[in-house]
């Protein structure tokens, strides 16, 4: 199984749709524990990344992935831009040079991601933040890189993600409501978890 480069674009504009869908339910997860505004943010970022990668032409999949990297770093407002634009770019320079990526390269890409996050962001796990929802999906995708299946990784990215209402946040704007923070899910490791849905969705129509 192997993504190519109509496939990345695919995967940004899936991914688009549910934030645009969701965009809403977001920005009132933010509300309670953040600036409010996640939601916006998120939309107006995904909008214009896919913008951008309707209007090029591409040689290789790490193109798609900088281009959207660089979108995403431009037009997400807060903590999320930095780190979703850090995230895909990291993931890009892992892939660079590849026609395609297979199950392996994914893992190297999306491992490469997750360290980007963690160190951009200061964060590891339990902190409820992106690092809860992109950890366990790594480590699901690398356990089961020869035998992934789309429904199995979205329902791990939203397992991970429901996970994050108990946690007290430790870092980011959501620290500063320490106790308060517990109930809530965390607006990045929801976002999070659309990403990784409409990756199964097109990892699913590849099989």
């Amino acid at each position: 199984m192997e993504l190519e480069i109509h496939d990345l674009i695919k995967w940004f504009e899936i991914t688009n749709e549910r934030i645009q869908q969701h965009k809403d339910y977001l920005t009132g997860l933010d509300q309670p524990i953040g600036d409010g505004d996640h939601g916006i943010n998120m939309a107006r970022g995904y909008q214009e990344a896919v913008t951008k990668l309707s209007q090029a032409e591409y040689q290789e999949p790490s193109e798609v992935l900088r281009d959207a990297s660089m979108a995403l770093l431009s037009k997400v407002g807060g903590a999320s831009g930095p780190l979703y634009g850090t995230a895909f770019l990291k993931m890009s320079l892992a892939v660079k040079g590849l026609e395609t990526i297979n199950a392996a390269s994914l893992v190297n890409g999306l491992s490469a991601a997750l360290l980007g996050i963690k160190q951009r962001g200061k964060a590891e796990a339990g902190e409820k933040t992106l690092v809860d929802v992109w950890g366990p999906v790594v480590d699901y995708i690398s356990s089961e890189e020869s035998n992934l299946r789309a429904e199995d990784l979205t329902s791990q990215a939203r397992m991970a993600m429901e996970r994050t209402k108990e946690m007290m946040a430790t870092k980011g704007r959501a620290s500063y409501f320490k106790e308060k923070s517990i109930g809530h899910i965390d607006p990045g490791s929801a976002s999070s978890y659309y990403v990784f849905a409409s990756l199964a969705e097109v990892w699913k129509e590849k099989t």
